[in-house]
């Protein structure tokens, strides 16, 4: 008989979030399911680990029929400890991170707690997805997504195993039969154009709330920001190897450097 697949879930949400719920759901289709997620919000973390206080982990009985942890960390912590201390070092056949509520398209992956999570199972060698959904609304309708959602996990639990596989999902805000179907894309060069709210609080004292808009700078029709403006849910395949590549012989004129 064969082994069910091992399944971590984790996200940046928090663990009593909508979006995760969704996710486990579909999951538990597929194999033996773990969380272990944030025990509140950890939104636009990125990759951030704790090192200035201890973490703590607490087992928690919220998921039918699902071992979950609830973790004082990060959404990098939650994957850490899940795979040191919670899972002792079972192999992992996959991570799903998410669902998030709101998009980690383009230049957003380099903030997204929900794709660093996913990155860090990456890292480990595991095959790992992050998943988004365009809304931000706590009432999010999670339940539009799910299909497709069923179907790109299936199609990774039957591809090659244990490569280390990273790919960023984003869902638009459309009901299922509105989603045109999947784009498999590259990463919008995008970035976003800050305004800090200055105000004072009760106290008189001064404080600065971050605000901006996003700038889309890249206008072709290979990219997940137009896959998502165009009705389609975006797949990049992504990696966690910042080089620029094209770049490295240009530079190699600082190795004759002496001094």
């Amino acid at each position: 008989m064969n082994k069910k697949p091992l399944i971590l879930v984790t996200n940046d949400d928090g663990i009593t979030s909508g979006g995760i719920r969704s996710l486990i759901h579909i999951a538990k289709e597929f194999g033996e399911v773990v969380v272990v997620a944030p025990d509140s919000p950890q939104s636009a973390k990125g990759h951030a680990i704790t090192l200035d206080k201890p973490l703590r982990i607490n087992e928690v009985e919220i998921f039918d029929g699902v071992k979950a942890f609830e973790c004082s960390g990060t959404p990098v912590d939650c994957v850490k400890l899940a795979k040191h201390h919670v899972l002792k070092g079972r192999k992992v056949d996959l991570c799903v991170s998410g669902i998030n509520h709101g998009s980690n398209a383009s230049i957003n992956i380099l903030y997204s707690g929900t794709m660093s999570a996913a990155m860090e199972a990456s890292l480990e060698g595991i095959d790992a997805i992050g998943f988004s959904l365009l809304d931000f609304s706590p009432k999010a309708d999670f339940s539009q997504s799910e299909p497709f959602i069923r179907k790109i996990i299936e199609d990774q639990l039957n591809g090659p195993k244990g490569t280390g596989t990273l790919i960023n999902v984003n869902i638009p805000k459309l009901s299922t039969e509105e989603i045109k179907g999947i784009k498999v894309c590259r990463q919008a060069r995008g970035r976003w154009k800050e305004n800090y709210v200055d105000a004072k609080d009760p106290f008189g004292r001064k404080y600065f709330w971050l605000a901006g808009d996003f700038v889309n700078d890249d206008t072709s029709k290979e990219t997940d920001i137009w896959a998502l403006d165009n009705g389609y849910i975006s797949v990049v395949p992504s990696t966690f190897d910042l080089t620029k590549y094209d770049e490295i012989d240009w530079f190699k004129s600082l190795e004759k450097i002496t001094v």
